[in-house]
């Protein structure tokens, strides 16, 4: 349990409101999107006086707690156990949806009986057979695996909605994909929390550029077949433009990883996964940030490099345009040509203010925290009036 501090936000009785953050196993062994966003999001909550948690067990103690706060719908292995502890308990569940379809990728961008496997399954039963891959080959097997492969994995998303309170998606983009693979969605309260950026971190006026990267096209995230860094090192390829890419590889794509090295020229540098307040030098430095994935709700880095100034060239895949509407150079990602000319459009373009502009006044923590909040106390105020409504009985 990782702890949080106390402020001036109270609950009815003059407490300060008690959250807790349950997540995936290896939030912190395998750091993604998810860590930095539940990070920030505590961070952000506390700055509002509540107190916050962080736990990643499948059966957290939730005793003493106003809200119990999930992430992940797409892998409900821990968090539909984590939903059923709180629900065991009483406590309201809000639940950060973070809903992607990895169908495409399945079905297009994997091996050749990968892809003929993927093709025939439903993508329910796709997921379904990854999470006992998962479980067997990287040993994530718990008591939370087991409880949905008893249950079923569709049935344990449906039923994870079902248990929630509230749910939170990063976009009306996000939102609608829920409603469209899980009509039991329909009924319950949604209220939209995007992604964000924290501009104290991530202030090009603050930020010293690294020389040797100069003008580079920059990609910061996880090196897996998803994310499509392989076209990225292909797209540059004959061309003046210098990549970097930050981060490093899946456990499951050491392969992918290795066909990269294969295929990079001298102009490609790879960097392991750094900590984030190293980051701003690189985004100071960078012309470009490209996030070229099969699939992206947002892509935080491209927030983050949004915000120091970079053009961005993005997935048209996702959500990225409810985000980046008119303001980045989108591609499809298995096309190395279209990534090619996002690359050189947005690297022989002028940066603009815009995109910094709009980043600034909808997307960074304190927002995303404020909304965060704001849709635990619509929960609880709904939890009271149904405690004090005629008939109702206490549980």
């Amino acid at each position: 349990m990782f702890g949080g501090g106390l402020s001036n936000r109270t609950t009815n009785d003059g407490a300060p409101l008690r959250i807790l953050m349950a997540s995936r196993a290896t939030l912190f062994t395998g750091p993604g999107g998810d860590t930095v966003q539940i990070l920030k999001t505590a961070d952000g909550l506390r700055a509002l006086g509540c107190h916050v948690d962080i736990s990643v067990e499948s059966e957290p103690a939730v005793e003493g707690y106003d809200v119990v706060h999930l992430f992940n719908l797409t892998r409900p292995q821990q968090t539909y156990s984590q939903a059923l502890t709180a629900r065991k308990h009483g406590i309201p569940v809000a639940l950060s949806t973070i809903y992607v379809d990895y169908r495409e990728v399945d079905r297009i961008a994997r091996g050749p009986l990968q892809r003929i496997f993927f093709q025939l399954l439903p993508s329910s039963t796709a997921e379904y057979m990854k999470m006992i891959a998962r479980a067997l080959v990287n040993r994530e097997a718990d008591k939370g695996t087991m409880l949905v492969l008893l249950k079923g994995f569709r049935s344990a998303q449906r039923t994870l909605i079902q248990m929630c309170a509230v749910l939170l998606p990063n976009s009306e983009s996000e939102a609608r994909r829920v409603r469209r693979d899980f009509p039991e969605s329909q009924k319950s309260l949604v209220r939209l929390v995007p992604h964000a950026v924290d501009p104290v971190l991530f202030d090009l006026e603050k930020a010293a550029p690294i020389e040797e990267f100069k003008d580079c096209v920059l990609c910061v995230g996880r090196i897996e077949r998803r994310k499509c860094q392989l076209e990225l090192v292909q797209a540059v390829k004959g061309t003046h433009l210098k990549l970097v890419l930050i981060g490093k590889p899946g456990p499951n794509n050491l392969a992918y990883f290795e066909q990269i090295k294969r295929e990079m020229g001298d102009n490609v540098t790879i960097i392991d996964h750094i900590d984030q307040t190293e980051l701003p030098r690189y985004y100071a430095s960078c012309k470009v940030h490209a996030l070229v994935s099969w699939m992206e709700t947002a892509g935080l880095s491209t927030l983050e490099a949004g915000n120091m100034g970079a053009n961005v060239v993005i997935t048209n895949r996702g959500d990225t345009q409810d985000t980046f509407v008119d303001l980045a150079y989108y591609c499809e990602p298995d096309s190395v040509e279209s990534v090619r000319a996002a690359l050189l459009a947005a690297h022989n373009a002028p940066s603009t203010p815009f995109l910094r502009e709009r980043i600034l006044a909808n997307y960074t923590w304190d927002r995303a925290a404020a909304a965060t909040l704001a849709a635990y106390r619509e929960i609880l105020s709904l939890a009271d009036s149904h405690r004090s409504a005629p008939g109702a009985t206490s549980t």
